[in-house]
């Protein structure tokens, strides 16, 4: 009698089976859904570790060029981190995390691993204002380290980056020519690196030549920087 019940009994027991199988189907996508999500969120925050870690080496990189730089600069010098940017158009100006406390005085030169930032124009107890380089009001006695040539390098309102003033058209300065701090003015010793010549336009309609500078120093991206002292103020 088995023989003609079995067709009977799996069309009975199908419906059952098939409805365990959608079950099954169903729980093991859902897990599979849920595996994914949880693998995705893993492989998220392990990119942002990476990152993070990616920012830190880049950090210790430039930390490590700061201290080399701090090395070769005679008298007492300290490492400052920023804490605020001035966000006025054409200003460039920062607040550094150290004050009078630490020693920091009103024309204090300001660095960073790569040249001349500017220099403090206010100096609170635990913080200071510093007059970026390329602010319109900024100065500073130049030379051309090729040839000597002495001018003054100011701030440019529109470019963000430095001119020379004064600069006589037959006067020997190229694209590529590299000008350092000359020493002769009340503002920076000599030596630092200010900026390098980007172009050069002898316009015939002015009395002057026109020479633009990009700042060897990272005035947009860097954050620590190096306050200066001179040997005179130590």
């Amino acid at each position: 009698m088995s023989l003609p019940l079995a067709p009977l009994q799996y069309i009975v027991s199908w419906p059952t089976q098939f409805i365990d199988k959608i079950k099954n189907a169903v729980s093991s996508h859902e897990e599979l859904l849920k595996e994914n999500l949880k693998l995705k969120t893993d492989q998220l925050l392990l990119r942002s570790q990476l990152q993070r870690l990616i920012a830190i080496e880049s950090e210790n990189n430039y930390l490590k060029k700061l201290l080399r730089s701090s090395h070769q600069i005679k008298g007492k010098t300290l490492i400052a981190e920023l804490l605020a940017i001035n966000s006025e158009p054409f200003v460039h100006q920062v607040i550094l995390n150290k004050g009078t406390r630490d020693g920091v005085y009103v024309g204090q030169p300001v660095l960073d691993a790569t040249g001349l930032m500017g220099q403090v124009i206010q100096a609170g107890p635990i913080t200071s204002r510093v007059l970026l380089i390329n602010d319109p009001h900024s100065g500073a006695a130049v030379q051309n380290v090729r040839n000597g040539l002495r001018t003054t390098a100011v701030g440019d309102s529109y470019s963000s980056r430095m001119r020379l003033m004064y600069v006589l058209k037959t006067a020997d300065i190229k694209v590529g020519d590299v000008f350092i701090t000359s020493g002769l003015g009340d503002h920076y010793p000599e030596g630092y690196p200010v900026g390098k010549v980007i172009a050069v336009d002898n316009n015939a309609h002015r009395q002057f030549a026109e020479v633009y500078l990009q700042p060897s120093a990272h005035l947009q991206s860097s954050r620590h920087v190096l306050l200066v002292w001179y040997q005179h103020n130590v």
